[in-house]
């Protein structure tokens, strides 16, 4: 019997990627390196805590893809996640901060991407 894929809803990939692209600049602002093994482990506690799979193939794409938009995007948006706040993108659970301004330009950013 063939095993089908997981395939998580468009919502919420938009979530996890802007979830990672938040946790990928933070990183950045905090320690000046881009950490993927950061962004792969964050992303599976993100599908762990809101009880979802994802296929490993997908899990690395949209970890490329949050990086890129981290690394490149963000900018150019006018976005600039500095070290004095980078507490604000997130609550105290480690979710995003859906009250941030910043945030919610990273998940404009992150739904034109998907």
């Amino acid at each position: 019997m063939k095993k089908t894929d997981p395939k998580l809803p468009s919502a919420a990939r938009a979530e996890l990627l802007c979830f990672l692209v938040a946790i990928a600049a933070a990183s950045y602002a905090l320690s000046a390196e881009w950490r993927v093994d950061h962004v792969v482990q964050c992303c599976r506690q993100w599908l762990a805590r809101n009880s979802m799979r994802m296929y490993w193939l997908e899990r690395v794409q949209i970890g490329q893809l949050a990086l890129k938009i981290a690394s490149q995007d963000l900018m150019n948006a006018g976005v600039a996640v500095r070290l004095s706040n980078v507490q604000a993108l997130f609550t105290s659970e480690m979710e995003l901060n859906e009250a941030s301004t910043m945030v919610q330009r990273m998940k404009a950013l992150c739904q034109d991407a998907l």
